[in-house]
């Protein structure tokens, strides 16, 4: 299927009394479709991203054609996006504090994958540290001294099920503590099995 069939069979996933912060419809989409503005209407359906769960199928549609279209961020997100139907969701505001062993900023877009105290030990009593990669919300990068609210991605989502709203936990690239989270929102999957891996 070409990009304008991808684009137009993922804005039929979405129900058309959905609309964005800024009252987009999908009839907007069908009208960047007719101009041609294939990049302008996959930004669009992309702004989807906090209204009501969309099927797993949007957002692998919508993953092929922004890979089509060579735009490694929003198919990032969209792989993403898919993940998190699939797995659940789990956002939590991460501090990276000026004396953190981390002297470079946490590059913002699913690259990086430290471990994280999330509470589990081992039958030793040692820290059994979970993987997860992490997404920065509406930013490239955190900089030492910064705040910003974060998606995580599990390696093994059954280990972070007990995670709650008011939560704090740790993030690890050795052995100090690196930058601590509190988590802010948990959802449970919404459905299907993602076919790609983050």
């Amino acid at each position: 299927m070409d990009v304008p069939g991808l684009l137009e069979a993922a804005s039929l996933l979405v129900p058309e009394s959905t609309a964005t912060d800024d009252d987009l419809t999908v009839r907007d989409v069908w009208d960047c479709l007719v101009q041609d503005d294939w990049e302008f209407a996959l930004n669009l359906l992309e702004e989807h991203r906090d209204g009501p769960a969309l099927p797993l199928a949007f957002w692998e549609t919508l993953a092929d054609a922004a890979g089509r279209l060579r735009m490694r961020r929003s198919t990032a997100w969209c792989h993403w996006r898919a993940y998190e139907t699939s797995h659940g969701v789990i956002r939590a505001e991460l501090s990276l504090p000026e004396d953190s062993p981390r002297r470079v900023p946490i590059p913002g877009h699913g690259v990086l994958r430290p471990v994280w105290d999330i509470g589990h030990r081992t039958p030793t009593g040692d820290t059994a540290f979970a993987i997860a990669s992490l997404w920065l919300e509406g930013r490239d990068a955190l900089e030492p001294g910064e705040r910003a609210t974060i998606r995580l991605a599990p390696l093994t989502p059954s280990l972070w099920g007990h995670l709650r709203p008011g939560q704090h936990f740790t993030m690890h690239e050795g052995r100090p503590v690196t930058a601590t989270a509190t988590v802010l929102e948990v959802r449970p999957a919404t459905g299907g099995v993602a076919s790609g891996r983050l």
